[in-house]
């Protein structure tokens, strides 16, 4: 069964997104975690929604490339322009060895049981150079009760929930983790940051996380 299919929902989302909205604007903790990079680093953002970080970053004079399984939110980069665009899917990315200086990923990998999970964290590891950094966030195990307040939902496989949520993206599996199955997951590199924080509003626990490549 096929666990990666929130760009379902996301490339819907995408169609119609408003002028106002959220998904425009870059995250704080992506322009703090720039603002320490080497000018000019070739950067893959995946999952980059409708371009809020890439377009971004290319303004900040970085080489980006946006990846996402979602047609509609690349379509949306592609109007901006400025931004190479690839359709793929984050546990298969077409690049080779070494090919980034850092990847961005922001609310992505969570979208997903623990396999994929494991091989969306290979091809991060594969694609980044040594000393390269990763920065992303991922659902913290400390949200799960919150989301089960809410919703109905069961556990999939270990870790991994869908909740009868319609017209959200949580009927799609989602992946809730404490910090050693984190830390785990990414084996063959250093933790540089680890933070378990609400993300936007209270009880919306998620890790914040910056990791090197060994």
């Amino acid at each position: 069964m096929k666990s990666d299919t929130a760009d379902q929902h996301w490339n819907d989302q995408w169609k119609s997104i408003e002028a106002e909205s959220k998904w425009l604007t870059p995250e704080t903790d992506v322009q703090e975690w720039t603002a320490g990079l080497p000018h000019g680093g070739r950067i893959l953002d995946f999952g980059a929604g409708v371009g809020r970080h890439a377009l971004w970053l290319t303004n900040q004079g970085f080489d980006v490339i946006a990846l996402d399984a979602a047609p509609s939110g690349l379509a949306e980069i592609d109007k901006a322009g400025g931004v190479e665009t690839v359709l793929a899917r984050m546990d298969t990315l077409p690049f080779k060895k070494h090919a980034f200086d850092h990847v961005l990923s922001w609310n992505v990998i969570y979208h997903g049981d623990e396999d994929i999970l494991l091989r969306t964290i290979t091809e991060i590891r594969r694609v980044l150079k040594p000393g390269g950094s990763y920065m992303g966030t991922k659902l913290s195990k400390r949200r799960l009760p919150n989301e089960q307040a809410k919703y109905a939902g069961r556990e999939i496989s270990r870790n991994t929930w869908v909740f009868d949520a319609p017209n959200t993206d949580k009927i799609h599996p989602h992946y809730f983790c404490a910090a050693a199955d984190l830390l785990a997951l990414f084996s063959g590199f250093e933790c540089l940051r680890l933070e378990d924080r609400d993300h936007e509003k209270p009880g919306s626990f998620h890790w914040h996380l910056i990791m090197e490549r060994l």
